[in-house]
């Protein structure tokens, strides 16, 4: 079985490691409960779990199927929720899936695709011992700090990227594969945005409404978990408001170029209009035409052409347009 920790708490300190399947839940007296962290188990792990504890059907189905999103439901006397985690893998935010259970006396987590495991979390609680007298709902607390806790340093990253391609858009145009980043980026963003109201409205429930097996001196607690994810989203909305003014300024700036690049080509056109129009002119081959006699004509021509060309080019480079 898929158990990465399995212990009896006592007033705050861990006194039994437990196997599973257990029958240790009627055996728990006042100020102990348990504390069971699983693993990707498969159903059958999940059963065996279920039935030692009275896991409501379709909440061991919710933890058994990835991809969920963050919810709060009741069953009974219990609370099911699920988290979402997430980790950043080079451009791409890879999601996983913490389930958990609360009850009386008991609190079991599954996680589903999550790398980051909760043993360093549980040996910090256990080495403090008045945070574990609170309960399972302290655990609870801790578990969902924990994962909210992580959202942070994603958060940092996409900043730090985004920033540096805001500092490259003022300096020069962005290449095509820096467009794509861009935007790639904003892709996460939104969808980390979505990830993150949801789980937003799970902490806002536990905080505004009655929940069994949370004791209301909890709620402070809860609070907190609640203001650090709204500074998550607070940042997140400033990450993509900055995603969105680099793109905007590299299509500014890409528009400016080419609006030079129009004046500059209108303005060559013009200088070469002069030349090609005389020398359309005099090469109609007509017999009879002015100065086609004139000895000094060919010269006259081609300096008259000279000094239109010439004072075109001064009046588009005064006027910028070269």
């Amino acid at each position: 079985m898929t158990v990465i920790a399995a212990r009896r708490y006592r007033d705050g300190v861990a006194v039994e490691d437990l196997t599973l399947p257990c029958a240790h839940r009627g055996a728990l007296v006042p100020g102990e409960f348990v504390w069971i962290g699983l693993f990707e188990p498969d159903e059958t792990e999940l059963e065996t779990v279920g039935a030692c504890f009275g896991l409501h059907p379709l909440a061991m189905e919710d933890a058994s199927r990835p991809g969920q999103l963050p919810k709060v439901e009741q069953y009974g006397d219990q609370l099911f929720l699920i988290l979402r985690t997430a980790q950043l893998e080079d451009a791409h935010i890879a999601y996983g899936e913490t389930s958990i259970f609360l009850g009386p006396g008991f609190i079991v987590t599954v996680r589903q695709g999550s790398p980051r495991a909760h043993n360093e979390l549980r040996t910090r609680l256990e080495s403090t011992r008045q945070t574990l007298t609170h309960g399972p709902d302290y655990v609870l607390h801790s578990i969902m700090d924990f994962i909210v806790d992580g959202y942070f340093p994603i958060v940092e990253t996409l900043e730090e990227q985004a920033l540096a391609a805001e500092a490259t858009a003022d300096d020069r145009f962005l290449d095509h594969a820096t467009i794509r980043r861009i935007f790639a980026i904003r892709r996460e963003v939104v969808r980390f945005q979505r990830i993150m109201g949801v789980t937003s409205d799970v902490v806002a429930r536990l905080v505004n409404h009655p929940m069994p097996n949370i004791d209301t001196d909890m709620i402070p607690y809860f609070r907190d978990v609640q203001d650090h994810v709204r500074r998550a989203e607070y940042r997140l909305s400033g990450l993509r408001e900055i995603l969105t003014s680099v793109a905007e300024t590299s299509s500014l700036l890409e528009q400016r170029r080419q609006g030079d690049i129009t004046r500059q080509l209108a303005a060559w056109a013009a200088i070469l209009a002069v030349p090609t129009a005389v020398a359309g002119i005099y090469g109609m081959n007509f017999r009879f035409m002015p100065e086609l006699e004139w000895r000094y004509g060919y010269f006259a021509v081609l300096a008259l052409m000279g000094t239109v060309c010439g004072y075109l080019y001064w009046r588009f480079r005064r006027s910028g347009w070269l």
